[in-house]
């Protein structure tokens, strides 16, 4: 793929390598591949990136999320948006879904007619299908695409690292040794491959007592300020188990001072990465 016109062009170690393998669909241009990584399953990193999108929208951003976990898509549900179809062009170009908010979505339950039908394929296969929902997907024209990535450092996330034009990297974490273990492989081997780990987020970090409004920290603040240290990454945020969080794709039910507070979060972290994406601020690395 030809640097000319990227974002990245000028400040991105793929250059060296070849350049990136993929070329996005005729009349897609996005500023910024972002990727929602952890490692480690079950940590929250959908339900980062469709609250992260909705407060990248809120800031006047067109957005589009890339659901690329194939064989666990969530990012549908997460919306309230399933039961959709994406359509295909007589170009052969995929439309992806678009919410009411005008957020983009593609993920693979938009192309199967039964959303609990198992995706049974060897790696190669996921990882091309990861690959056409760059390269066939009609986008438009996007501030900010999130790819919510599936666990694990193998053959998809290479894919995307390697051969998407990713941007930077905001790692999701939770206040647990295991977990904070094996987010630190994922951003070990961001290094390795020369993508930015712009933040981590660490979910489920305390809760607010409903009776007396006392925070409860579940995190240990010099357990997590020593991994920050470790892996020379700096800290977004943290999110409390609240229930708007943990059910978010009941969203649009909530009541509307329970969205503002949830929303108040994502919004710091937003604004913390467009800083660091679109003002040219050196994120901390290895």
């Amino acid at each position: 793929m030809s640097c000319e016109g990227c974002p990245s062009a000028g400040n991105c170690s793929k250059q060296s390598q070849g350049g990136c393998q993929v070329q996005p669909a005729e009349g897609t241009h996005i500023k910024h591949c972002i990727a929602i990584m952890s490692g480690k399953g079950g940590v929250g990193k959908s339900t980062v990136t469709v609250l992260l999108a909705r407060a990248l929208q809120a800031m006047g951003k067109s957005v589009g999320i890339m659901d690329a976990d194939i064989t666990g898509p969530s990012i549908p549900r997460l919306m309230d948006l399933n039961g959709m179809r994406a359509y295909g062009t007589p170009d052969g170009h995929i439309i992806p879904v678009e919410g009411e908010d005008g957020i983009k979505i593609m993920s693979l339950n938009y192309l199967l007619e039964d959303e609990n039908e198992p995706v049974v394929w060897r790696g190669p296969i996921v990882s091309n299908v990861v690959k056409q929902f760059f390269t066939d997907v009609n986008w438009g024209e996007l501030d900010y695409l999130l790819i919510d990535m599936p666990p694990g450092t193998g053959d998809v996330a290479l894919t995307i690292l390697q051969d998407l034009p990713v941007t930077g990297v905001v790692m999701v974490s939770t206040p647990q040794p295991m977990v904070s273990m094996i987010v630190t492989k994922a951003i070990r081997m961001c290094e390795k491959i020369g993508v930015s780990v712009l933040g981590v987020v660490e979910n489920m970090a305390y809760l607010d007592c409903p009776h007396c409004h006392e925070r409860i920290s579940f995190y240990n603040e010099d357990e997590l300020k020593a991994f920050l240290d470790e892996n020379k990454v700096q800290l977004y945020g943290l999110l409390p188990n609240d229930q708007l969080i943990r059910d978010v794709d009941g969203f649009h039910t909530i009541d509307l001072k329970n969205q503002e507070n949830t929303l108040a979060f994502f919004k710091d972290i937003a604004e913390k990465l467009v800083e660091d994406v679109e003002k040219g601020k050196e994120p901390l690395q290895n």
